[in-house]
């Protein structure tokens, strides 16, 4: 690996952990929703279950890596959702490790006919670490069969409480909520006797759903979605735009995530991705990718894109079956 490597794998680590500092983005967030909001806990026909992989950045050593296993549980006789979301993340070597599980509460109000409210809360515990041996020092790169280092760790694993809220408002065609996440903006710094905040992040999101009927057989019928994201978290927001075709059982989509309008901290256009989507649907279960093209000062030659997978299986008995077309939130599918 030449010097210049060395050097764009420094900052990307510490990219890395200001991001994990942040949150980890995804791209198909709808495809697993309750990470986007805990209103959408329970907001399937009657049981969900997802897992959504990404690569970031895949061709950088010691990329960024992260996983998401989420359940969540429709309770008709209670109206209301509960939801279950594990995470693990890996930044720089894979020294540096966040682990999470959140609980989530959804309650479901109906508004008027066709028209619902989703009010909810969500409470976690995260695990924070960093493995001193998958690090490597300055002292180990000049001293040539010597892979020890005269430096010793000086920090440990942090543990912390997160909670967060948000609520959603949907209809047959549309819907549009806001989640906040981190309230008690928790401390999750490695080294003792020090302090580092995790911002509050805020996020605004909605869309709407139209369906076009099709002259070929009914299964083939079209439906087009509009979605966007509004992100802020301390000092950085973000928007990601998002369009949908649905044709059963494909769903092609794309996505542009930046604010072409507003400059960034090196004063350039604050333009981050663009994403190519395809899904497939296969009656209760649906898989998904999505490739980021990078668009910012980074380029896509120095991180070649960013991969994501996702998998869902959702069912339900055949008394809730009946209701699905009267509550199911009209959101994208991936």
């Amino acid at each position: 690996m030449n010097m210049k490597k060395y050097i764009l794998l420094f900052f990307l680590f510490i990219e890395g952990m200001n991001l994990i500092a942040q949150d980890q983005q995804y791209t198909q967030f709808y495809s697993v929703p309750t990470l986007l909001n805990p209103a959408f806990a329970g907001a399937s026909a009657q049981s969900r279950v997802a897992a959504l992989y990404r690569n970031q950045w895949s061709i950088i050593p010691g990329g960024f890596k992260s996983q998401r296993f989420t359940y969540d549980q429709y309770l008709p006789n209670l109206n209301s959702g509960i939801g279950l979301v594990m995470g693990n993340e890996h930044a720089g070597t894979g020294a540096l490790k966040t682990s999470s599980v959140q609980l989530q509460y959804a309650y479901e109000v109906k508004v008027k006919r066709g028209v619902f409210f989703r009010p909810a809360l969500q409470f976690g515990y995260v695990t924070r670490s960093l493995d001193f041996n998958k690090l490597t020092f300055y002292d180990q790169l000049i001293r040539e069969g010597d892979n020890s280092s005269f430096e010793s760790p000086t920090f440990g694993p942090t543990h912390y409480f997160d909670a967060s809220a948000g609520f959603l408002v949907y209809s047959g065609k549309a819907w549009g909520g806001i989640s906040i996440y981190h309230m008690n903006t928790p401390n999750e710094v490695l080294y003792s006797g020090t302090a580092a905040s995790i911002p509050a992040r805020f996020s605004v999101h909605g869309g709407v759903r139209r369906h076009v009927k099709s002259s070929f057989k009914s299964y083939f019928g079209k439906d087009f979605v509009l979605a966007f994201n509004y992100q802020s978290q301390g000092k950085y927001d973000q928007l990601d735009l998002g369009f949908y075709t649905e044709l059963n059982p494909v769903v092609l989509g794309i996505w542009y995530r930046g604010l072409p309008l507003k400059q960034n901290d090196y004063q350039l256009p604050n333009r981050d991705m663009l994403a190519l989507l395809i899904g497939f649907q296969w009656g209760a279960y649906k898989l998904g990718y999505s490739y980021d093209i990078t668009t910012s000062k980074l380029s896509l030659g120095n991180t070649g894109g960013s991969h994501e997978l996702s998998f869902t299986y959702q069912w339900a008995n055949k008394r809730n079956m009946r209701k699905v077309k009267r509550r199911i939130v009209p959101c994208a599918k991936f």
